[in-house]
C-alpha cells in the first residue's frame, strides 16, 4: 500500500463516520490515529454526547466482527473472555469464546464492572490473547477495544487502576455540540438513523496494511529529542509519577500514524503537539496515587509552552 492510498482510505473511513457524527473532526482523527497504531481508546464524557454512537460508527465502517459488552457490577470475567463448559453429549470440556474474540469490542461503561472483571481485559489488550485453564488462545487480528465511561457519576463505579489506563493508547472526550452542530444533529436524525445505513469501507486486511504502513513514516532525530524532552519533563516534577516507556512508544507510534493520516511521510512538531495530551494525560498520576487527567493535561500544556520547538526541516 502506498502513502497516498493509505491517506485516501483513512479519508474514506473518516467521511463514512461523519455521515453519523456531527462536528467532531478532531476526535474522529484521534480515533483513526489510534486505529492505525492498533491501540485501544477510552472515551470519557457525560452521558448522551455520542460516545457509543461513535464507536458503533467506526465498527460499521470496518468490515470486521463487532461485539458489545454492557459492563455492570455483576458481570463476570468469563462473560468477557469466555469459559470452558462440560458438553455431556461429547463427554468433554468445550471452550465457548467470549465477546473479546472479535475485531472491535465496545466496552460500554467499563468503570461499572468490578476490578476483577476489568482485569480480565488486561491480557487481551496488551498481548492480544486469552489464557484459560493453562491454554492460550490468540485473538483475531486486528483487535481494538473502545471503552466508554462517565467521569462525573461515581456511585456504583470502580475507577480504572493505573495499569488498566496505561493500556489505553488514548483518552478522548466528545464534548457538547455548539448551536449550529446541534441543529445539524436534529436535522440528520429527524427521519432516519444514519447509523443503520452505514456500510463498511475498509476490510481487516486493509487495516493491517495501514498499521504496517505507519512504520514507514520517517521521524527525524531532532523530533525524537523533542519528544523525549517533553516526556522527561513529566518525570522531573516532584508531585507526579511521570510517563513510562510504554507511553513514550505510544507517542512515537501515534505521531507517525497522524502524519500518515495527513498524507505526509514525515513527522512535524505540530503532530507532537496534537497528540501529546490525548496519548499521555491519562498516564500521569499524583504522588498519593490518584489519577487526575486535568492535572496531567495542565502539566503537558505547560511543558509544551516551555520546551523549545525544533525549527529545521524534518523530511528524510
Amino acid at each position: 500500500m502506498e502513502l497516498n492510498q493509505a491517506a485516501e482510505l483513512l479519508s474514506a473511513i473518516k467521511q463514512n463516520i461523519n455521515k453519523v457524527i456531527v462536528g467532531r473532526e478532531a476526535t474522529v482523527e484521534m480515533l483513526l490515529t489510534a486505529l492505525c497504531c492498533g491501540g485501544h481508546v477510552l472515551l470519557e464524557d457525560v452521558p448522551g454526547t455520542g460516545k457509543t454512537v461513535l464507536a458503533k460508527s467506526l465498527a460499521r465502517s470496518l468490515d470486521g466482527e463487532f461485539h458489545r459488552i454492557q459492563f455492570t457490577p455483576d458481570l463476570l470475567p468469563s462473560d468477557v473472555t469466555g469459559l470452558n463448559y462440560y458438553n455431556q453429549k461429547a463427554g468433554e470440556f468445550v471452550f465457548r469464546p467470549g465477546p473479546v474474540f472479535g475485531n472491535i469490542l465496545l466496552a460500554d461503561e467499563i468503570n461499572r464492572a468490578t476490578p476483577r472483571t476489568q482485569s480480565s481485559l488486561l491480557e487481551c489488550m496488551e498481548e492480544r490473547q486469552v489464557t484459560m485453564d493453562g491454554v492460550t488462545r490468540k485473538l483475531p487480528a486486528p483487535f481494538l477495544v473502545i471503552a466508554t465511561q462517565n467521569p462525573i457519576e461515581t456511585v456504583g463505579t470502580f475507577p480504572l487502576p493505573e495499569a488498566q489506563l496505561d493500556r489505553f493508547y488514548m483518552m478522548l472526550s466528545m464534548g457538547l455540540p455548539n448551536h449550529d452542530e446541534e441543529i445539524a444533529i436534529l436535522e440528520r436524525f429527524m427521519r432516519d438513523d444514519p447509523l443503520e445505513e452505514l456500510q463498511p469501507v475498509c476490510g481487516g486486511k486493509q487495516l493491517l496494511e495501514l498499521q504496517e504502513m505507519r512504520k514507514t513514516i520517517y521521524v527525524h532525530p531532532v523530533m525524537l529529542e523533542y519528544m523525549v524532552e517533553l516526556i522527561q519533563g513529566t518525570r522531573k516534577k516532584g508531585t507526579v509519577s511521570g510517563v513510562s516507556p510504554r507511553g513514550s512508544l505510544a507517542l512515537l507510534n501515534a505521531v507517525r500514524a497522524y502524519a500518515m493520516l495527513q498524507g505526509r511521510n514525515y513527522v512535524t512538531p505540530e503532530d507532537v503537539k496534537k497528540l501529546l495530551v490525548p496519548v499521555l494525560s491519562h498516564r500521569i498520576s499524583m504522588d498519593h496515587g490518584s489519577l487526575d487527567r486535568r492535572s496531567g493535561e495542565q502539566l503537558l500544556l505547560g511543558l509544551l509552552e516551555h520546551t523549545p520547538v525544533p525549527t529545521e526541516r524534518f523530511e528524510r
